[in-house]
């Protein structure tokens, strides 16, 4: 049963799964003696989840936003009692205390606010109290929340916990790239999009990708000004204009401005200025390629799978290749392997990890064994992120449309995946 959840048997493994196995072996020993069940069914078992544990926690987080929301609502009334007190040259309301003070209305709703600032910054929440009685209704599908739920309380009781190296999924790394650290008072984000479906014997069924440049002023004079656009894609990429951006001189001269120049952009949001859409089949577009080979053996399957990077001008960043493994049969063994690797025992998935794909390291490989049929193995899933955008569509210059003098920006470039699978 150990290996349904470790890789090897190591100290750092038993270690790091180690309230998953104490679950486990609670299903098998009983009284001190062994239940006879199997692995279908200790996972079954350990995976359950209560619905009335989640009626309680829901119906709780709800009373907590209705209160907050009251006492933001009681705020405001307070601030705007101050404020027409002060358009009419009155002394603010007194609001009652204790005995026979009073505080005024400012003050109160100061303090409420901060009270609910501070509470919301302080707050930890506390493990959820099961209900007590017995559980009438229990529902399956939930993966280890009675682990999770026990973790956490471990760590608001100041235990140190081992963090589980989980893959990141593209959207969490696009959390883990942080802005600029010098945002400018003109700051561009460039974000792109793929979703990608390609066939296990080759061929790309579809690939569409859509971009967009958001526009953000944090400084009022900067207001009315121009980008300078360079698009150097010839991939045949489809470009549409904001409908207040002045499209005629987007064609004639790739400058984005507004089509009144007396007016200013809007200051303290975000704008899209201009997106583009991609849609293609042709396999020399795919950014990069994966290819799988399940083949029979007489204890199973042997899978190489392996990658190659077609635009050599990505650097493609937290790639995560996850392969669908049969359930109930254990972990597989690996052979050769480029880069890193992690058996989900939970969703049956090997996950293989790679920190940087680029130029340098445009292509490599793995090798597995474990028992199965090959269309065990699909799909296969790939997540990255990247800071080099997929079309080449970058913003050059920005200048005032009064005297067109050079303005300082600054630019994040974001390419992720929404979906991408070999079926």
């Amino acid at each position: 049963m150990i290996p349904e959840y470790c890789r090897a048997l190591e100290e750092n493994e038993i270690s790091e799964h180690c309230f998953d196995l104490i679950f486990a072996f609670d299903e098998i020993v009983a009284l001190g003696y062994r239940e006879n069940v199997n692995l279908a069914q200790i996972r079954t078992f350990t995976e359950m989840d209560s619905h009335e544990e989640k009626v309680f926690r829901a119906v709780r987080e709800t009373q907590e936003r209705e209160a907050k929301a009251e006492m933001r609502r009681k705020a405001k009334e307070l601030q705007q009692a101050r404020r027409d007190a002060e358009r009419q040259g009155k002394k603010a309301p007194g609001f009652g205390g204790f005995g026979s003070s009073a505080v005024s209305g400012g003050s109160t709703a100061a303090m409420i606010t901060e009270t609910i600032i501070e509470t919301e910054k302080t707050k930890v929440a506390p493990a959820p109290a099961r209900p007590s009685g017995p559980s009438k209704a229990l529902k399956l599908g939930a993966k280890g929340k009675e682990v999770d739920n026990f973790v956490d309380k471990l760590k608001s009781e100041g235990e140190t916990i081992m963090s589980s190296n989980a893959g990141k999924r593209s959207s969490e790394a696009a959390k883990v790239l942080t802005p600029p650290v010098n945002m400018e008072s003109v700051h561009m984000k460039i974000e792109e999009k793929i979703t990608l479906t390609c066939g296990r014997d080759g061929g790309l069924q579809n690939m569409e990708l859509h971009g967009m440049i958001m526009l953000r002023i944090s400084d009022d004079k900067f207001g009315r000004i121009r980008l300078h656009v360079e698009n150097e894609d010839k991939k045949g990429v489809q470009l549409q204009t904001h409908p207040n951006v002045d499209k005629k001189l987007f064609t004639a001269e790739s400058l984005i401005g507004l089509k009144n120049p007396e007016k200013s952009f809007p200051v303290n949001s975000d704008v899209g200025v201009l997106k583009w859409r991609l849609q293609t089949t042709e396999e020399s577009f795919i950014p990069l390629t994966i290819n799988c080979w399940p083949s029979e053996s007489g204890n199973g399957c042997d899978v190489n799978i392996e990658y190659e990077l077609q635009e050599e001008n990505l650097e493609l960043n937290d790639v995560v290749i996850t392969i669908p493994l049969p359930s109930g049969v254990g972990a597989p063994v690996i052979g050769e392997i480029d880069g890193e690797y992690r058996h989900d025992s939970r969703r049956n998935t090997l996950e293989w990890c790679l920190p940087v794909i680029d130029a340098k390291n445009k292509s490599g490989s793995l090798e597995f064994s474990i028992a199965g049929q090959p269309n065990d193995f699909f799909p296969v899933q790939v997540s990255f992120i990247s800071k080099k955008n997929y079309c080449n569509i970058q913003v050059t210059k920005v200048t005032q449309v009064d005297g067109n003098s050079p303005v300082r920006f600054s630019t994040e470039t974001t390419f992720l995946v929404d979906k991408y699978e070999i079926l």
